[in-house]
């Protein structure tokens, strides 16, 4: 887990989001147990309580149980509940942003799938002469 704290959020819904990160990315996984409170908080210099303040979030939206003296762990099905919830928050809160930002910037779908931020270059007519930077203007291209 990152040891940086941003301002806006407090540390506790900071520190639950992390692990929520890690179970959608299968670092902790079904029975997983968490990290113990007093380990994080000796690792992230942070208050005990601000540490099972998160665990306890976590724990509301019965994504771990509390076994006593043991600890906090994974519950069943969390990762799935996680997919569908976080799927929801993204398409309510962020999509919308993101797409007003697409419309801003005018990029087309297709620069979009490219991933590269440029369009792909459309393809030469058979016979015609590609002047691209890796080919020399006497070569044709090749097929």
């Amino acid at each position: 887990m990152n040891r940086e704290w941003n301002d806006n959020q407090p540390i506790y819904r900071q520190l639950r989001d992390r692990v929520v990160a890690m179970i959608l990315d299968e670092v902790l996984k079904e029975g997983d147990v968490l990290p113990s409170v007093r380990n994080v908080a000796a690792e992230y210099r942070v208050n005990p309580l601000t540490v099972l303040k998160g665990y306890q979030q976590l724990a509301d939206e019965g994504l771990v149980e509390t076994r006593r003296g043991l600890g906090f762990f994974i519950n069943a099905g969390a990762r799935n509940l996680l997919l569908q919830s976080e799927r929801q928050k993204f398409l309510a809160e962020e999509w919308p942003r993101v797409t007003a930002t697409i419309q801003r910037l005018g990029l087309k779908p297709e620069e979009l799938l490219d991933g590269r931020g440029k369009p792909k270059s459309k393809p030469t007519t058979p016979g015609k002469l590609d002047k691209g930077p890796d080919k020399g203007p006497d070569k044709e291209e090749e097929r």
